[in-house]
């Protein structure tokens, strides 16, 4: 996309009071972890009590089960291949520390429409799409920033594949200033939560966007909590982490209701991928199987809430196929602004809002660096690869095709493939309409962005 296309877009605005949106976003935190949907470890009445008051998404996907081609889809809209941060040659699957790699300047964020719109954007936490001062929230739409720029189990001094240096220590940033390193990541939950309601009540008289992707629980080995939470829950510090989350979410929905803004403010909670392997004995993504990391149910269907009281029904439960791609255009139908056209995520208010049950996609592709499955209706194709491409995310170990009922059997225990040719047959035409637009190794697509690369 152009500069001149881009600064044509943005200036294509429609009239009309706008909503404020917040957007939560969790980090590493399976389908299974919180009460609401089904865990019996954690206690998140908090979020529980949202889900009463607003819709639980039951079929909801990232487009991808790690950290940075999630999160660059969730902010543009579009498949992570799309926009090139799907995997990079010195970085893999995740941006490392100073990479020389981004999100391109030139793609539109849900920031960049609403900010064009009249609101007032504000970035709190992890934001993982590019460290280098033009790839920073703050160059992306974003008026304020304060967080991490990169994955908290990045640890400093670690050495990186194709690095002549070891990583620096974690980094807390204001804007684009670093003001504390290494980061304080056990304060940071109560922290992030204190600039949170700072920014609903110094913006409550006008439009605003706040994104606020936490750190918790993380990847790590032993996630991270404030003293108050530290060694009260029932899993340990993994459940400590998720109980202070659910705190967080408890204090600002109690802000908006303070402030008067809690009926025109659309709140939605999120995580930007399944639990880790590395978690086994705290992280839980059932009934999906499999983990983050992978296109595994675990790995890419996860936990979504949304609520705006008035708006959408209460205590709902939506079946229905939606992503995490298409919040950008939702979030901008709601705003009164357009779309970009080149994305991939719909517009799903008929859904929130209880006026359509049918998924606004066709299908939806589970890529890693490769093309690895397709979902359509109940079923999802698992692709054979290559056995030298099967990796971290592969869906399964021998990297052979399968097809699965995921609605009837969202463990992937079954294989019908066999029993159901012309399903095999009708997804494997789809899988070819995806590598044509969206490409696959040794495959460009023509719908192909390049990523952004700093000089």
């Amino acid at each position: 996309m152009g500069v001149i296309s881009r600064r044509a877009f943005l200036a294509q605005l429609i009239p009309g009071k706008p909503p404020n949106i917040i957007l939560v976003l969790a980090d590493n935190l399976g389908y299974g972890d919180i009460g609401c949907y089904g865990s019996k470890l954690h206690r998140t009445p908090n979020l529980d009590r949202m889900a009463r008051e607003g819709a639980r998404l039951t079929h909801f996907y990232v487009a991808s089960g790690v950290c940075t081609p999630s999160r660059a889809a969730l902010m543009t809209g579009c498949y992570p291949r799309r926009v090139g941060l799907h995997h990079t040659e010195l970085d893999g699957f995740v941006l490392r520390p100073v990479s020389k790699y981004g999100l391109h300047p030139n793609e539109i964020t849900i920031a960049e429409l609403l900010k064009a719109r009249g609101y007032t954007t504000g970035m709190i936490g992890k934001w993982h799409l590019g460290d280098y001062p033009s790839f920073l929230p703050t160059k992306q739409g974003f008026d304020s920033y304060f967080g991490i720029p990169y994955s908290d189990d990045q640890e400093g001094g670690r050495m990186f594949p194709g690095r002549s240096a070891p990583s620096p220590p974690l980094p807390l940033m204001e804007n684009d200033r670093v003001v504390e390193a290494p980061a304080d990541r056990d304060t940071l939950t109560n922290r992030y939560t204190e600039r949170a309601i700072a920014f609903l009540e110094t913006n409550r008289k006008r439009p605003f966007f706040l994104y606020l992707p936490q750190d918790m629980p993380g990847s790590t080995p032993n996630a991270f909590s404030s003293a108050a939470f530290r060694g009260k829950s029932a899993n340990g510090r993994y459940g400590d982490a998720i109980e202070e989350l659910d705190w967080s979410q408890g204090e600002i929905l109690a802000a908006l209701k303070r402030l008067g803004l809690d009926k025109n403010t659309l709140v939605v909670w999120m995580s930007d991928n399944g639990a880790v392997r590395r978690n086994p004995a705290q992280g839980s993504n059932l009934p999906m199987g499999g983990w983050g990391y992978t296109t595994q149910e675990g790995g890419q269907r996860v936990p979504c809430i949304v609520r705006w009281p008035g708006k959408i029904a209460q205590g709902r439960a939506i079946d229905t196929l939606l992503t995490a791609m298409d919040w950008l255009p939702t979030i901008a139908r709601l705003a009164g602004c357009s779309a970009p056209e080149k994305i991939d995520g719909k517009d799903i208010w008929n859904n929130l809002s209880g006026k359509s049950r049918m998924s606004p996609h066709e299908a939806f592709y589970y890529y890693g660096p490769q093309l690895q499955a397709v979902r359509r209706g109940n079923w999802k194709l698992v692709l054979p690869l290559d056995a030298k491409l099967i990796n971290l995310q592969s869906a399964t170990a021998k990297g052979e095709m399968a097809l699965y009922d995921v609605v009837n059997d969202p463990g992937e225990t079954t294989d019908r493939a066999k029993a159901n040719p012309d399903v095999v047959r009708q997804l494997t035409q789809w899988a070819e309409k995806a590598r044509a637009e969206l490409g696959d190794v040794a495959v460009t697509g023509a719908g192909q962005r390049p990523v952004g690369l700093a000089q």
